[in-house]
């Protein structure tokens, strides 16, 4: 272990023996070590110990205070605070019960050596990250909203929806900062102490996305060797953002529908029903309401998910925030010890007159770029270069329809009125979705080429530079027939 991670564990178990054993394995490990017997003997020396204490480990069964009760009072008094639960109890209600209060992991008795150092990291990796991630939440919110797009009419419709409990669609481009807008309302919310879970649904394939929305039991599939509680059972008192709905497979948009409607759902395999109380934020890229129209989208879903709809415009529409966002892109990315770049006013015009497909995640990886590279002038011609491929497009492009523009123009920040005019034939509209279908699938294509050879093969590394997981770039290369290239090391 390096000495980064060393600190004060403090162990809580009414088996001497244990507790023992305990004391053994984490002192090999460079840890100060202190104990107690139950809840309030370990409550007593939290106090005692003030911030001393860099994580706790807790069992569940103990007289006096159990261990959910002492969970539950440490985060009254400290919610960041990392606790393992350890539990010789295979319920699954056990485990929901814990993770529900705020624990940070639970590991099973017996447990080995092993099982408690990866734990451990674990945890104390998650709160180094938390907490980064609250510095990053509150610097990215000063510049992402208070440009020009997210004016008082908007700051006041994002209070009041996050006062109330209602389902929100949040539409936007993709990389447009759709899940930043949903973490906001979370945290604004009643709800903000209680978990946030997001779940990408065009990332796995839908028997994938059933199983991680309402878990299994055991048995229910080849390979579910235990029961596994789902997204919903996990946000329970909290909130759940589903990423992409619009491509949601049409079976499990009406079991969605069911738990929108009853807040209880039954795992797969299981007979037993589940009652969560779960606010439901979605968000997509695509025009819902044409899916809707097209057949490919429930209507009676979308109009339970689309209580408010919330717009995010596209980068290019918020001139205003590039230079802001670049500048906290760069201090986000540089490496600790490293002197965080200025960017060159030659750099900034080229941000400004780049028109950003990608939005801010493709701000993010150019950002990224320029740290390694340190060039300024060589993003000024890339950015230069692809303005030019993007006029020679538009410019091959069929024209837009003035109406189809008015339209476009009219929809605002809050709107929940579906557009008026009518949807264009069948044929023609299937001959413009095919084309973009295609257009989007070669972009896509182009880009994880890009990135697989920027990084010689090797997909994780690709999946990081691209900035999206790593099973959904493996997905989107199945998809996509990228496949049969040797991975290099």
């Amino acid at each position: 272990m390096t000495e980064e991670t060393r600190g004060t564990i403090l162990v809580v178990d009414d088996d001497p023996e244990n507790r023992h054993q305990l004391e053994m394995m984490l002192g090999c490990e460079g840890y100060s070590v202190e104990s107690a017997a139950d809840g309030e003997e370990a409550l007593a020396s939290l106090e005692k110990l003030d911030n001393e204490v860099t994580l706790v480990l807790l069992d569940v069964l103990m007289p006096k205070l159990n261990g959910i009760q002492t969970l539950q009072r440490i985060r009254t008094t400290n919610p960041s605070l990392p606790v393992i639960m350890l539990t010789g109890v295979t319920a699954t209600s056990k485990v929901v019960e814990a993770m529900r209060c705020g624990a940070s992991d639970y590991l099973l008795k017996p447990f080995s050596h092993r099982d408690l150092d990866s734990a451990i990291q674990r945890a104390l990796a998650g709160r180094r990250v938390s907490e980064q991630q609250k510095q990053d939440a509150a610097q990215l919110e000063n510049s992402y909203f208070h440009g020009a797009w997210c004016d008082q009419t908007v700051q006041l419709l994002l209070r009041q929806i996050s006062a109330s409990d209602v389902p929100v669609l949040i539409e936007g481009e993709t990389g447009v900062g759709k899940e930043v807008v949903a973490r906001r309302i979370h945290a604004r919310s009643s709800r903000a102490a209680k978990p946030f879970l997001k779940l990408n649904c065009a990332a796995l394939p839908s028997e994938l996305v059933e199983s991680e929305l309402f878990g299994y039991e055991r048995g229910a599939f080849t390979g579910a060797l235990k029961n596994k509680p789902g997204r919903f059972e996990m946000a329970d008192g909290g909130t759940i953002l589903l990423d992409e709905i619009g491509d949601m497979d049409c079976k499990l948009q009406a079991k969605l529908l069911h738990v929108l409607q009853d807040q209880e759902f039954e795992r797969l395999g299981g007979t037993e029903r589940v009652r969560v109380n779960v606010r439901v934020l979605a968000a997509t890229h695509c025009d819902l309401y044409r899916a809707m129209q097209e057949g490919r989208f429930r209507e009676d879903l979308y109009y339970r998910l689309a209580v408010v709809v919330l717009r995010v415009p596209a980068l290019r529409e918020r001139k205003d925030e590039i230079v802001p966002l670049a500048e906290f892109l760069l201090r986000r990315h540089t490496p600790a010890g490293q002197t965080v770049q200025e960017i060159p006013p030659e750099l900034q015009q080229a941000l400004l007159a780049h028109s950003w497909p990608g939005n801010v995640r493709e701000l993010e990886n150019l950002m990224r770029k320029f740290i390694v590279v340190r060039n300024h002038r060589m993003l000024v011609a890339e950015l230069g270069a692809s303005a030019t491929n993007h006029i020679r497009a538009a410019a091959s492009a069929p024209p837009v329809s003035f109406a189809s523009r008015r339209q476009m123009a009219s929809r605002q920040p809050g709107d929940v009125e579906p557009p008026e005019a009518a949807p264009p034939p069948a044929k023609i509209q299937a001959g413009i979705l095919e084309q973009l279908d295609q257009a989007r699938m070669e972009a896509e294509t182009e880009a994880i080429l890009a990135a697989l050879h920027e990084t010689r093969w090797n997909r994780k590394q690709a999946a990081q530079l691209l900035n999206i997981d790593y099973k959904a770039l493996l997905y989107k290369m199945r998809k996509l027939a990228i496949e049969g290239i040797p991975i290099q090391a």
